[in-house]
């Protein structure tokens, strides 16, 4: 297998381009102010997909490689390192200098325990641990790699830039159990986490760690290259309320908006001293995922006769409106226009819409009634609106339907509840993931079959499992590529989830913000201008 197949393409994804918190100005050469889509509510990396969390912990954490721009993975804290020519031995160095931000070095045994509790959770992680024999620390500089076979991915995998990242922690926190949340926020990277700042449902303080050591070489890309904080200070203010984040942006309250509405998208594109881009740049896809441990869900044949009711271009109207330019689909598992998308097994999603022909086919799937609750963040507008969709729609078919409707923060807390309905347990919820999340089997968390190890979902389904362990033994790209339409067809075949849509969020910031990185929210690079 190449290396560089993993996500060959997907640059040409794109073709072209509540209360109000107090504030004050922002213009400061020292602090910046971030509005973040939703509340930081879960802070450890390893035991959410939140994208807000995945933004934090970039700040605070560092990881062994990087990706740039060409999804190409880079040393980030490795020196460099060796490989045997049989590819079964890897010897990573670490760069000398690295400090946690509690003042203890980082050391080859910190890295080992933090690499063995990511693979718990992550599935391109637990996919590269499949094949290691023996991970050590030969020295405290030396990280060694012992592997049952070659993986020539490794660095990918310990690059991986979002959702459950690899990220680098003190060993004695790494010896939490991944399923429960680190008692501190303890990284080396180039932003430290001010624990006593916070303010729930308000504000996030982060402040520039003065012994982080950036990498002397290479260029600012993507999250690869050296990590540069020019601001000693970042403040995330949560501001649910669109038309408050925006006049905070218009007039100079706040710096950047990450995800404005997209009706208020025109108007900001006016404002003389606000800038309007897309740094997501493989776009947002929308999901309902179905918890399969629980009635009605855990029947394969209820989840497929709900797919084929729903209506991807009312979703689509729904979170972005009818401008074809933000907007892809219909969209399967893998991101559309990225090199595993495929038509495979489609024909569930891009068939005509028939409710009274769904309706029958729920009944005959076997639903009778069973109660369903449905998890909506209703502080997240996009996921707000597939809900909202996905609601309606479920009270058509018949559905004993209980919709929650919450803030985002608390979603993500009450989807790791397993239990039944009437203990705090769930049936559905929406989500959004970035559709590099979603480009292959590597980085994909919700297209699994591994049950109680795998997502808020805990789909049982061994041939998803075999099919993803033959897409890591392809030979090159052509078989990938047929091995991800087998995968496509099999998810939709037993109602992994629901795909609803694909859209390209744009983000807005204060025109003397320069250095703006693209890929994902990045705050090393970024200054004001003079």
């Amino acid at each position: 297998m190449k290396r560089r197949t993993l996500l060959q393409g997907a640059g040409a994804l794109i073709a072209g381009a509540v209360a109000r918190p107090a504030l004050v100005r922002a213009a400061s050469a020292t602090t910046l102010r971030f509005v973040p889509y939703a509340d930081l509510a879960l802070l450890d990396p390893i035991i959410t997909t939140n994208y807000v969390t995945r933004t934090h912990a970039l700040m605070v954490f560092d990881t062994l490689y990087s990706l740039d721009a060409s999804y190409s993975a880079q040393p980030q804290m490795v020196a460099g390192h060796d490989v045997s020519p049989d590819g079964l031995t890897w010897r990573l160095t670490l760069r000398d200098g690295l400090r946690f931000h509690d003042g203890t070095p980082v050391l080859a045994r910190d890295v080992v325990a933090s690499l063995k509790r990511w693979s718990q959770r992550d599935a391109f992680g637990g996919a590269l641990f499949a094949t290691v024999d023996e991970l050590s620390a030969p020295s405290d500089t030396l990280v060694q790699f012992r592997l049952k076979r070659p993986f020539p991915l490794l660095p990918d995998a310990l690059a991986k830039p979002t959702s459950y990242l690899p990220v680098i922690m003190p060993e004695r926190l790494s010896a939490t159990p991944a399923t429960q949340a680190v008692p501190e926020m303890i990284g080396s990277g180039p932003y430290r986490y001010v624990a006593a700042e916070r303010v729930p449902g308000s504000l996030n303080v982060y402040r520039k760690f003065e012994d982080y050591r950036p990498r002397q070489d290479g260029t600012p890309s993507f999250t690869a290259g050296p990590r540069i904080a020019h601001f000693d200070r970042v403040e995330w203010r949560t501001i649910p309320d669109g038309a408050t984040a925006a006049g905070a942006l218009r007039s100079g309250e706040i710096d950047w908006w990450e995800q404005p509405l997209v009706d208020l998208v025109p108007d900001l594109l006016r404002q003389r001293d606000v800038r309007v881009e897309l740094v997501e740049t493989t776009g947002l896809i929308g999901q309902i995922r179905l918890n399969h441990t629980l009635p009605p869900f855990d029947n394969p044949k209820i989840c497929r006769a709900l797919l084929s009711a729903v209506d991807q271009t009312e979703m689509m109207d729904a979170v972005a409106g009818s401008d074809p330019a933000i907007r892809r689909g219909p969209v399967g598992i893998f991101t559309a226009g990225g090199p595993m998308a495929s038509d495979a097994g489609m024909e569930v999603l891009s068939g005509k819409r028939d409710l009274v022909a769904a309706k029958k086919a729920l009944a005959a799937a076997g639903y009778n009634g069973e109660k369903v609750v449905l998890l909506a963040g209703t502080d997240v507008p996009r996921i707000n609106a597939v809900c909202e969709v996905m609601a309606d729609l479920c009270r058509k078919l018949g559905m004993n339907l209980d919709v929650v409707a919450t803030d985002w923060g608390t979603v993500n807390q009450r989807i790791l509840n397993a239990k039944p309905l009437d203990q705090g347990g769930w049936s559905m919820f929406g989500i959004f993931s970035g559709g590099l999340d979603m480009i292959s089997p590597a980085y994909h968390l919700a297209a699994r079959g591994n049950g109680r190890a795998g997502v808020p979902s805990w789909l049982t389904d061994a041939p998803l499992e075999e099919l993803r362990g033959a897409w890591f033994a392809a030979p090159d790209l052509d078989g990938q590529k047929a091995l991800a339409a087998k995968i496509q067809a099999r998810a939709l075949e037993v109602g992994a989830y629901i795909p609803c849509c694909q859209y390209f969020q744009p983000t807005a910031y204060r025109r003397d913000l320069e250095g703006v990185l693209t890929g994902l929210p990045l705050f090393w690079n970024l200054r004001r201008s003079a």
